[in-house]
């Protein structure tokens, strides 16, 4: 693993200033960039280790606060070990800023900051890979067929709603998506239904989109997350295999 250097950073969106942390190789080389989208907690100590890892793997890992709208890090206060059952106020303080994150504000940010990744002498030439948690896998999905050609692979981990009959669902972007994509389902999701999950199977098959979608069995919604109460040591283990293989043999 190389020693890896991460640092705060700003990116200038169309509206207003996201605040994100950076983490890279400590070799002053550009290293294929990876976007990273948070969970619904937000960037936290545990996101900034995640990212760490993947860059010691020879990554240029970017993580920015998609919250940036309601503040800069820590949007919520949070404890170190988070338990919703044992504090339900969590997502009553977090549900609402969610809520406000739409589909198009999300994808007016991606471009930001796709575009700073693009702009970055620490990252190589060409598309980027996407890897997301939770609602950072549908972020991860819709920035995949929003920006087609600024995305080389897409892996989105116990992603929830990814393909609803909502009009604004995820999986209706497929069709646009040129990436390989992974998504990984817990099998105790209620937020991602066996029915979702053929519906998404179909629709990336349809479409004829290199995928790979999996049941992790055991695990509950959140299962990657070390610092929650849903967290699930051999389906974590299991995605790091399956992320860095996706990228390894992407980059």
């Amino acid at each position: 693993m190389a020693s890896v250097q991460g640092t705060a950073v700003d990116i200038t969106t169309e509206d207003g200033v996201a605040d994100a942390y950076l983490a890279h190789p400590d070799d002053g080389l550009p290293h294929p960039g990876v976007l990273f989208y948070q969970d619904a907690f937000g960037l936290r100590p545990h996101l900034r280790s995640m990212a760490d890892r993947l860059a010691g793997a020879g990554y240029t890992v970017l993580v920015p606060n998609v919250f940036y709208r309601h503040g800069r890090t820590p949007v919520f206060d949070l404890p170190e070990f988070i338990d919703p059952s044992a504090r339900p106020e969590i997502f009553q303080q977090i549900g609402p800023v969610m809520q406000t994150l739409t589909p198009e504000l999300a994808m007016r940010d991606a471009d930001a900051y796709l575009r700073w990744l693009a702009d970055s002498p620490l990252v190589a030439d060409g598309p980027v890979a996407l890897t997301g948690y939770c609602m950072g896998a549908r972020l991860a999905l819709f920035t995949a067929g929003t920006y087609p050609d600024r995305v080389a692979v897409a892996a989105g981990f116990h992603g929830a709603r990814l393909a609803t009959d909502a009009p604004d669902s995820p999986h209706l972007v497929v069709e646009k998506v040129t990436a390989e994509v992974y998504f990984a389902h817990a099998d105790e999701d209620p937020s991602m239904p066996p029915e979702q999950q053929q519906l998404l199977e179909e629709t990336l098959t349809a479409a004829g989109v290199r995928h790979r979608c999996e049941v992790y069995p055991g695990a509950h919604h959140g299962f990657t997350q070390a610092d929650t109460a849903t967290y699930h040591q051999e389906g974590d283990e299991r995605h790091w295999a399956a992320l860095l293989d996706l990228l390894e043999r992407t980059f």
